[in-house]
Formats: structure tokens, sequence, C-alpha cells
């Protein structure tokens, strides 16, 4: 059972899992495997739970959904430590699939609250990829609004490379430009709206994103452009509530330039930044449109419990 824990905890780290909402899926299906291994009773079983959760969640430090995913599942397996190994498997089977549909319909909920905010003709400007962004974006196009999208490259992995394939070949009219463009193109295409994703939220409001983020938040400001977070309600970070903040990555050099090409040069290579409420107009989540004045309300009513563990 190591083995398919490892396998995840390999896929998440190298980012061959990818998106904040499909992380936290991919950690929920291996702890529901590591749920129907062998065990001689539910304390040994529920050893195993935690041991496999620790490792899973050291491996995107600052991927929010992925310790709000396994901190759940903790919890739920921590409130029904009291039933004989047989039964305690078979409530947390039932709870974990109930928890991946919910985190599944939250996709589709998001799209067509989000959707209602664009019009017809809309030029949307998006960063990075985000599952969640790409299928609002799908369904205000299915809405007959006639949208063009512009992607930024996303470097240094190159993410807005996915997106532009993923829209395009939906029929959606997308242009692709490098991250450093981004504030010309907005002015010179007249951009109606940007619209990204989010891998954690805090309790102020601010988002942590893929890094450039922040740099197009304050672009979008500048210009007067609506900046729009598209999010589930996973990202957001309860522990926020208490002062705690996640880490930032820092990835390795070589996906910046090549080992030894400069070797006496220092490589940064942060992975996300810090996009201030200030700069952000709205949320479009499962539950709503919220502002971000509204994100410490919502954490409190749907994250109480983790105040507890």
């Amino acid at each position: 059972m190591t083995d398919i824990v490892d396998r995840t905890y390999r896929d998440i780290k190298s980012m061959r899992v990818r998106g904040a909402l499909n992380i936290a899926i991919s950690a929920s299906r291996t702890l529901r495997e590591v749920i129907t291994s062998d065990a001689k009773n539910t304390p040994q079983l529920l050893k195993k739970l935690k041991r496999a959760g620790k490792k899973l969640k050291s491996a995107r430090p600052t991927a929010i959904s992925l310790p709000n995913a396994i901190n759940y599942i903790l919890y739920i397996a921590d409130k029904n430590s009291h039933l004989e190994l047989d039964e305690f498997r078979k409530k947390l089977l039932v709870d974990i699939d109930k928890f991946i549909d919910e985190q599944k319909s939250a996709l589709d909920r998001i799209a067509e609250i989000g959707s209602n905010l664009i019009k017809k003709k809309d030029i949307i400007l998006t960063h990075c990829n985000s599952d969640t962004v790409d299928t609002l974006i799908k369904r205000a196009w299915d809405d007959g609004k006639k949208i063009e999208v512009v992607c930024t490259e996303t470097r240094p992995r190159y993410q807005g490379h996915i997106t532009a394939r993923e829209l395009s070949s939906y029929g959606i009219p997308t242009t692709l430009i490098v991250d450093s463009a981004a504030h010309l193109i907005m002015k010179e295409l007249d951009i109606d709206k940007v619209i990204v994703g989010a891998d954690t939220i805090y309790a102020s409001g601010d988002m942590i994103n893929k890094i450039g983020t922040s740099q197009i938040a304050l672009c979008a400001k500048e210009l007067d452009i609506d900046f729009i977070v598209a999010a589930e309600s996973i990202k957001f970070s309860p522990l926020s509530l208490l002062g705690s903040m996640v880490e930032i990555e820092e990835r390795d050099p070589s996906e910046v330039i090549k080992p030894g090409k400069l070797p006496r040069v220092k490589i940064l290579n942060p992975a996300f930044d810090i996009t201030s409420a200030d700069y952000i107009d709205v949320f479009a989540t499962e539950f709503g449109v919220i502002p971000p004045e509204a994100v410490y309300s919502l954490l409190r009513e749907r994250f109480g419990w983790e105040l507890e563990i």
C-alpha cells in the first residue's frame, strides 16, 4: 500500500497531477485505497491513514486543497475511530466517495455561476491553467456569448499552453501571449475581464496563485478591468483564520535554465505569488459570487470543524 502513496506523492510533487482540485481528488482516492488495505483493527488502519496523509501533504506546500482534503478525511476517521474495523471502513468509503462527488459538482456549479459574470463578446485574459476557469469559459461559450480569450504562456512551465490548446480545441477564439506582454495587450485589445483560478485563499481575501498573477492583478486595477477569481471552497485556508500562512513553493532552477549555463548566477524559481484582496473584485465559488471581505464568513461556516482538531 506504500507503493500507491509513494506514487501519488511523486505525481503531485512532479506536477504530473496538477491543478488544485485534481490534487485534492487524487489524494482522496489514494487514502481511499489505504482504507481498503490489510489491517488487524481500527487503530492500526487509522495509524496507516495518518502516516499516508502526512506523506501526501508534504508533496505540494502551497496548494491548500491538498491538506484540506486530507485533514477532512482524517477528521472523519478520528470521529469514527470507535467503530469496529469493517464498519469503520464502510463509513469512510461512503464519506470519501461523497466528498469526491461534491468536489466534482462544485466545478460545474462554479461554471454555472461564474459564466453569468461574462457578457456577450467579452475579451477575457487568463493566466496559467485552471480546470475551473476552463470549464467556466466553456460554459459561457456554450451560452452563445461569442467571447474571445487571451492566454499568457505562464513561464517557466508554460501551463498557459495547456489552456490555449484546451480552449482553441473547443472552438473558442484564443490568443497566446508572453507573460511580459500582459499590460500592453490588456490595453491594446481592450480586455474586459481577467479570470484566474487559485491555489490558496486566505481569510483576509488575499489569494495565492501561479507566479505572475499578482502583476496581472496590478495591471487590471490600473486599467479598471474586473479581476475575477474562480475557485472551489476547498481552496480556502481555514487555518488562516488563526494566522497561519502557507509556504510559497520554490521549484528547481532547472525549470528556468539548464544547469551550468550561468554558473555564477543564482536562479530563483518561486512557483506562486500572493495577490492582495485590494486587487480582487469577486470570487466565483460554488456558493455564489462573493467579494473578498466575505471570505472570512464563508471560511467560518464551511470549515469550523477544522478549527476544532
